[in-house]
């Protein structure tokens, strides 16, 4: 039995005072037990199973949802009828409570989406839900979190709530055998018209699912405006659009116990200036990070990643220590082959690689090594996961990335489960996916068809033989029968002196920035 008080934060650990996540949790603890998590790897499992528990709910029940990006026309199954706005907007018609909090984003000219998302909005208040454009966040920062709780009622035993990287969006309806989204939206070039898109969510029942719906409601019931610009606050007048939040139903008790799992949620919320402050995080909250560096610090066999970015010194002094306490420690990393920016600003995407792989690769030589993902056409797949399991003990699925961004800077939810059994077999599902054993999976079981993955040293070398197999295979003109396995090695990144100089700016400014108070930024505190 593993004591959760040595894996998980404490609430002091947590070091947020302000927050209502864990007043229902005894003690000093800030985790729920008695829950059962079922992970949904790919958009097209999640959107199926999101579909089929909106669908069911009735007159009465409950349904909150947060989201970065989102496209009202989205299909959930691909199916005519199953829209995202369509479904939402049947739930509230049914006499559902639908509320929604979508970011607000940046400019579709600097290569965002407010404009769908304010039609997302839009859509659905026209139809009678609620649903809000949030900005209220750091300059140049997002609300990250995708998020939904649905409360039934009549029968709390169905409560869920799905947590982690997919928003309900183009290009996420992916599946295993990663084809793409027919209804896509362009990446970079080299991932084709449909770009294939990797990525987990996770649905949760017992009582977590209470904790999830008490961080909307702490971000709904915030009273700043929803935005700082007198010019989108007349336009939304204009445009009749739900300026304030409205008074929420009553919060339910939490479901009763669904399984054995423990679950803590963890979360970054920035550090606002000029005296602003977030209700429920004054001097925000950085338990995202808080919570890496106490899991990182008991690991001794593997920390497996599957990440969007994998960026930074942050990061690498997360597990650099723990690296070279520990000579039987392996890291593996799943991260995009390519970045999903082209030209120049891909150079400091590159150098927050560099910064991160580099310095683990220097602190533990042949004990780290970083992948991207290929489908069996030889279209890279764009891994958009955020997933981390330390020890087969400790496994966490969110929105958060592994930077400083997602640590400091924008609002983000994680969902960590404490569980062997959980932990293991969520590593060695991916595993079998990126092996090309999923077909065994399904003849065998899982434990058989990856008995050479279960122990650490063996997953590290069956990922390294695979991978230089197929780039060996494409570096000899991929004659013959292609190798098993859509793993490739990605090699460190490359960048001249001037490159790394000019590139800091950016990295640092903008796509990694800072969002901890000004007396923690240049530190390693959280």
């Amino acid at each position: 039995m593993v004591d959760p008080a040595e894996w998980l934060l404490t609430r002091s650990e947590r070091a947020n005072p302000a927050t209502q996540l864990d007043d229902l949790h005894d003690g000093d603890e800030a985790w729920s037990q008695g829950n059962h998590v079922q992970p949904l790897i790919h958009g097209a499992t999640y959107f199926q199973a999101l579909h089929d528990a909106l669908e069911g709910t009735r007159a009465g029940d409950i349904v909150f949802f947060t989201d970065w990006q989102g496209d009202a026309d989205e299909q959930l199954t691909g199916t005519s009828g199953s829209e995202v706005v369509e479904v939402l907007s049947r739930a509230d018609q049914r006499g559902v409570t639908v509320r929604g909090l979508v970011w607000r984003s940046h400019l579709d000219k600097t290569g965002f989406f407010a404009t769908e998302n304010r039609h997302l909005g839009e859509q659905l208040q026209r139809r009678g839900a609620v649903v809000l454009l949030d900005m209220r966040v750091r300059a140049g920062g997002s609300h990250h979190q995708k998020f939904v709780v649905i409360r039934h009622r009549d029968d709390p035993s169905r409560d869920v709530a799905f947590v982690g990287g997919i928003d309900l969006a183009h290009n996420r309806r992916d599946d295993a055998e990663h084809r793409g989204d027919p209804q896509a939206q362009p990446l970079t070039k080299e991932y084709g018209a449909h770009p294939p898109w990797h990525d987990v969510q996770v649905a949760i029942q017992g009582p977590a699912v209470h904790d999830v719906e008490t961080v909307f409601r702490e971000r709904w019931n915030d009273p700043a405006p929803l935005s700082r610009s007198p010019w989108r606050r007349v336009a939304d007048r204009l445009r009749g659009l739900h300026s304030a939040p409205d008074h929420l139903p009553d919060q339910w008790p939490p479901p009763q116990h669904a399984g054995s799992h423990t679950v803590q949620l963890l979360r970054t919320y920035p550090s606002l200036p000029f005296g602003r402050d977030y209700p429920f995080a004054k001097g925000g909250e950085r338990s995202v990070a808080r919570g890496y560096r106490k899991a990182a610090g008991r690991a001794q066999r593997i920390v497996y990643v599957e990440d969007q970015y994998f960026w930074g010194h942050d990061v690498a002094r997360a597990f650099e220590g723990q690296l070279r306490a520990q000579s039987e420690l392996r890291l593996i990393v799943v991260i995009p082959l390519v970045p999903d920016l082209a030209g120049l600003n891909r150079v400091p995407q590159l150098l927050g690689r560099h910064r991160a792989i580099g310095r683990l690769m220097k602190a533990a030589p042949g004990r780290v090594a970083a992948y991207g993902v290929e489908n069996h056409a030889g279209v890279p797949v764009y891994v958009h996961a955020k997933v981390c399991v330390i020890d087969d003990i400790w496994a966490s699925t969110g929105s958060d990335n592994l930077s400083r961004r997602s640590w400091t800077h924008d609002s983000e939810l994680a969902a960590v489960v404490l569980d062997e059994d959980y932990a293991r077999e969520l590593r060695l599902t991916l595993g079998a996916e990126h092996l090309d054993r999923l077909d065994k999976v399904a003849d065998h079981g899982l434990e058989a068809a990856m008995s050479d993955c279960v122990d650490a040293a063996g997953m590290f070398e069956a990922y390294a033989a695979h991978a230089a197999a197929l780039d060996d295979w494409h570096a000899g003109g991929k004659r013959g029968t292609r190798p098993p396995g859509r793993l490739r090695r990605l090699p460190l990144p490359q960048l001249t002196a001037r490159e790394r100089q000019w590139a800091a700016l950016p990295l640092d400014a903008v796509q990694d920035p800072d969002g901890r108070p000004p007396a923690l930024r240049g530190t390693d505190r959280y």
